[in-house]
């Protein structure tokens, strides 16, 4: 059986429940004492110290599940405009996903916004008035060009093994903040491309896991955390006899077989269904917003709703002390044809929603220490694919960070003259994990887990933090 190792640092004091658990008490023997149970919340609230000083306590990701293209977003290039129809200059890549043609400009104009001048397409009007707020990485590669490899890639890092993902490794090196909601939630999750996969904890403690609330062909109003429905038809004193019911053939279990990773995460995760039913039903409960909010979400149009409800409970998630949060836009950038169509739908659905999120952090004061994450599996190739299209571009693509320790206002990095390979300044997914991770005060090659016999980690044994582009 696999043990955790999660900060391989100097010796700490045991917690009362580590010193029951090594004195092979185990958890479950504890879960039906009600003595304990105060301990057992607070426990699970604290959270786990960074290594150093945090800048971000929590992350939001907002997940453009296709591919948007960086060439006709972010990352302006007037070669490509000039040179539109003609082939390009030097060698596309040996692996490719289908046959491309010549070079294609952007159907659409750029202008410079803000203090500091960074580009932004028309179809980002309103997140054109917070770039001054954002870091844009625009010399980000990855290591594959299908969406289910690059997917996990970015969600796990790795893509070619099932790996935990990049929010339960974050939850599993810093606990949660609130004992009543889970530390990883991952709303309206893609079902292709790897699936349960890129939320999962793989081998981690199953606690770790994300907890999905609907999935990509639900809308986001109906999708709530689950395992409240009907909650108030049963007294909560009969829910908790039930509970401990259950909780005593745990016991009787793990007196059996003693330390138990799998049991011990199946009695975490009946406790916090338990709590939760308390707290989600309030949580969920967007009225108490304003009508000013709301509408500055988008949720007063249709076009707009449905991922401006995302961004609007990211935002209450993270207020109530939830560590990781992933918004979904899928399954909807991958345009190898009708690329005009389908990137002004796209943006015109999330355009609005991901400024207000900016916007209304930053008023709040949780701007500060939440690092907000833009961006896709991969770009798209600055040549045509069809009449209408791109084809996926792992070589050279744009995201972008904002809040959390971030330097705002910034453009790092660059692909060549047509957008098509990152040149300057390149930042590899495992980078940004890297650098993600020292933002939230964790060492990446410090949060590790043994496991088969070897210590896993996010990055693997690669990584670099991006220094230049931390505030």
């Amino acid at each position: 059986m696999s043990h955790p190792a999660p900060l391989q640092s100097s010796l700490q004091p045991l917690s009362r429940r580590e010193m029951l658990r090594n004195a092979a008490t185990g958890f479950g023997s504890l879960a039906l004492a009600s003595l304990l149970q105060d301990d057992l919340k607070a426990e699970l609230t604290n959270a786990r110290h960074p290594q150093y000083p945090a800048k971000a306590k929590h992350v939001i990701f907002l997940f453009m599940h296709g591919g948007p293209s960086q060439v006709d977003l972010f990352d302006y290039k007037p070669l490509l405009e000039r040179d539109h129809g003609k082939p390009l200059p030097f060698p596309k890549p040996r692996v490719v996903s289908a046959a491309t043609g010549n070079l294609l400009k952007s159907p659409w104009s750029f202008r410079q916004y803000g203090e500091s001048g960074a580009w932004v397409s028309e179809l980002f009007p309103h997140l054109a008035q917070r770039v001054d707020d954002v870091c844009f990485i625009k010399s980000m590669h990855c290591s594959n060009s299908r969406h289910g490899a690059a997917l996990l890639e970015l969600h796990t890092g790795s893509d070619t093994f099932v790996r935990p993902s990049v929010g339960s490794w974050i939850t599993y090196g810093l606990g949660t903040e609130n004992s009543d909601l889970p530390g990883f939630i991952t709303m309206c999750p893609t079902l292709t491309h790897g699936g349960v996969n890129a939320y999962s904890s793989a081998f981690l403690p199953a606690d770790f896991a994300g907890t999905p609330l609907g999935n990509a062909s639900i809308p986001s109003d109906r999708a709530k955390i689950p395992f409240i429905e009907n909650a108030d038809q049963t007294p909560t004193s009969i829910q908790r006899m039930e509970l401990d019911l259950l909780q005593s053939f745990n016991r009787d279990r793990l007196a059996v077989t003693g330390h138990d990773d799998v049991l011990d995460s199946r009695i975490n995760s009946f406790e916090l269904a338990f709590r939760m039913q308390s707290a989600a039903p309030e949580l969920q409960d967007i009225s108490d917003e304003s009508a000013e909010t709301q509408s500055l979400y988008g949720l007063d149009n249709d076009k707009t709703r449905n991922f401006g409800r995302q961004c609007l409970m990211a935002r209450r998630f993270v207020e109530r002390g939830v560590r990781f949060v992933q918004c979904t836009h899928s399954y909807k950038w991958d345009q190898h044809g009708s690329l005009r169509t389908g990137h002004s739908n796209n943006a015109m659905e999330v355009d609005q929603p991901i400024a207000a999120l900016l916007t209304d952090l930053k008023q709040r004061g949780l701007l500060d220490d939440t690092l907000v994450l833009w961006g896709g599996e991969f770009g798209r190739t600055p040549v045509a694919q069809g009449d209408d299209g791109r084809d996926h571009n792992p070589q050279g693509y744009t995201m972008w960070m904002a809040g959390g320790g971030i330097r705002p206002g910034l453009t790092y990095g660059s692909t060549d003259e047509y957008g098509y390979y990152a040149v300057e300044n390149k930042v590899h997914v495992h980078d940004l994990h890297a650098t993600m991770l020292h933002l939230l005060g964790i060492e990446h090659t410090r949060l590790t887990y043994r496991h088969a016999g070897r210590d896993f980690r996010l990055t693997d044994i690669h990584g670099e933090i991006v220094h230049d582009i931390l505030a």
